[in-house]
């Protein structure tokens, strides 16, 4: 199959996942010679090494370029020790700008030879959901059917998705983020709905959107490897894309020594790691929304990743999980210790590390992902912290906006309904 396909499909008829294979071996020159390249130059170089001859090297270094304008730094907390990977510099303030963008341009290059409208359909239990509304805003031949769970997001978050307009529609589900997720995977093997409709999606389950959170990781180590130290990533999960997207260019050759899986009172991928048993539960709310999913979609792809070997995953990858007390005293202890903001995903991201550095191996340098900006959660932050955060121009300017969604139950035939009323 060809990577436009699985661009567009998402998901594969015997409704398994996609993945790329094999994959590309990088290199270990290419890591060598890092240091000094940019987040759009590690993009072209992985996206060449994985994409051949399909998109020929001036389009896709194009497109690559176009998707990220913006960087993805590394902020010390302790020196030649512990830092942050900052992925919050995009237009929407959150790590989800990586991937969304660049599916944007995929498609954006791909739709100029079809007049074939496409229609996304994306559930966000936070960030996903303002990611692909700011990314596919106006994007010729592109619709956006965003699903999220009503009460359940930020107010921020809510307004980025729900404000935009246009080619972007919002339906507010009355039900939870596993709701969301159980009806876009339902819409794609729908096969009246796909014969009215040209479907994608823009969720981790397709491979696009994850493939690029790859890159980050890679700039990362280039920003950390005069340290000389072995390189630990600690990532806060929900769905699990963005730590399968590590754990894949790991095994393109990225030198990483060991992951972390930090997560909240969805704890289903840590219980995992510990038992060896994979016991999807009921997603609990929390206040770290983004990772509130109880049956991660890309479970499977981890641990196909590792074949399917819960020694080998447990040896390259330790789990943590925090309820909200420990998160709202993490996040107030790092902001004395450190003098570091944080929203409540990142805090348990570097609680994670922090966990592992004390209790497996100090001797390593630890990266934790800084995943949303933290005026994201501003009256949560402001309340946990004690004192006022500024929040950024390009998010204070949606805060007078009118919200604009349809409400539906957490029920397929509603959605589909209210879909095809939208769309035809």
């Amino acid at each position: 199959m060809s990577a436009q396909e699985a661009l567009f499909h998402s998901l594969p008829a015997d409704k398994g996942l996609y993945m790329p294979t094999p994959l590309p071996e990088l290199g270990a020159s290419f890591f060598e010679d890092i240091a000094g390249q940019s987040l759009a130059d590690i993009g072209f170089a992985i996206s060449k090494a994985l994409f051949g001859d399909e998109i020929s090297t001036a389009e896709l270094e194009e497109l690559t370029h176009h998707a990220f304008p913006f960087d993805t730094p590394v902020v010390e907390l302790e020196t030649g020790k512990m830092s942050v990977l900052e992925l919050f510099h995009g237009p929407s303030l959150a790590f989800k700008d990586v991937g969304a963008r660049y599916m944007a341009a995929l498609m954006s290059h791909y739709s100029r030879r079809t007049d074939k409208e496409v229609n996304i359909l994306v559930a966000t239990s936070g960030d996903t959901g303002g990611a692909v509304a700011m990314g596919f805003h106006n994007v010729p031949g592109v619709r956006v059917s965003i699903l999220y769970p009503s009460g359940r997001v930020s107010d921020l978050q809510e307004k980025q998705l729900t404000t935009l307009g246009g080619n972007i529609q919002a339906f507010e589900v009355d039900g939870s983020f596993d709701d969301c997720q159980a009806i876009v995977k339902q819409a794609f093997v729908d096969a009246d709905l796909n014969d009215a409709l040209s479907l994608s999606s823009a969720n981790s389950i397709n491979i696009f959107r994850l493939i690029p959170q790859g890159f980050y990781y890679v700039r990362a180590y280039g920003q950390v490897r005069q340290y000389g130290k072995p390189v630990v990533f600690s990532t806060p999960s929900g769905n699990f894309g963005n730590l399968s997207a590590g754990v894949m260019v790991q095994q393109m050759g990225l030198p990483v020594a060991h992951f972390i899986a930090a997560t909240n009172l969805n704890k289903v991928v840590p219980s995992y790691i510990q038992s060896g048993t994979y016991l999807p539960m009921s997603s609990v709310a929390t206040i770290s929304n983004a990772m509130d999913v109880g049956s991660p979609s890309n479970f499977v792809r981890l641990a196909h990743l590792y074949g399917d070997d819960h020694e080998r995953f447990k040896a390259n990858m330790s789990g943590y999980f925090y309820d909200d007390e420990q998160t709202r005293a993490g996040m107030k202890r790092i902001y004395n210790q450190y003098d570091y903001v944080t929203c409540p995903h990142t805090a348990i991201g570097i609680m994670g590390l922090e966990a592992y550095l004390s209790d497996k191996d100090s001797n390593v340098m630890g990266v934790a992902l800084a995943t949303a900006h933290p005026s994201k959660f501003k009256p949560l932050v402001e309340e946990v912290l004690g004192t006022e955060i500024d929040v950024p121009e390009r998010l204070a300017i949606l805060g007078n906006r009118s919200k604009q969604s349809i409400r539906i139950p957490a029920e397929y035939d509603a959605f589909k309904e209210s879909l095809l009323t939208s769309v035809l």
